[in-house]
């Protein structure tokens, strides 16, 4: 938060993210939400720890339906028009651009977009510090997400803290 990044994703990849999420909605400001909810059994573990949204990396009709009774917001990872149209069907606009870049890449997102103009992406996936601009420049991309934030290993908070306040500045410099 110090880094100026308000929006945290925590993914459900270790025994403690859980936990992580329980403790970082107690930090005033902080919008925690739940990553790599693969089902509905994740979902309401995300939810019960206090998650605000869900990310999954793929869109079932199972999670779909259980984010939507559960009014909680969804971001299901896409990487195809059948998967764009499977969320439509559901009444999804906003998707996980999964995995962006080896799904190649902003082409790859452009061509999709064009028929489908009534959608926004989140991208991630091979998403760098150096490439999030060229991916935030584009109309139907609302934001990025990267684990460049916060490298593998032990906790660097200063590093981190820096990282943060330089991915929150990019959109500074956007036309």
């Amino acid at each position: 938060m110090s880094g100026g990044l308000h929006v945290l994703e925590v993914t459900l990849r270790t025994k403690v993210a859980l936990d992580a999420i329980r403790e970082m909605r107690s930090v005033d400001g902080a919008v925690v939400g739940a990553g790599t909810v693969k089902n509905a059994d994740d979902l309401q573990r995300a939810s019960d720890a206090g998650s605000e949204f869900i990310v999954s990396p793929g869109l079932t009709s199972t999670l779909a339906r259980a984010a939507i009774d559960m009014n909680i917001p969804f971001l299901p990872g896409v990487s195809n028009a059948g998967d764009i149209m499977k969320g439509l069907d559901h009444g999804l606009t906003h998707f996980k651009f999964f995995p962006a870049v080896p799904s190649g890449g902003i082409p790859a997102l452009k061509a999709l977009s064009a028929p489908f103009g009534e959608v926004s992406f989140c991208p991630t996936g091979g998403i760098t510090m150096g490439t999030a601009p060229d991916w935030l420049s584009l109309d139907q991309v609302l934001c990025v997400g990267g684990s460049w934030l916060v490298p593998k290993g032990s906790p660097d908070f200063p590093n981190i803290r820096g990282r943060a306040a330089m991915a929150s500045n990019i959109g500074r410099y956007l036309d």
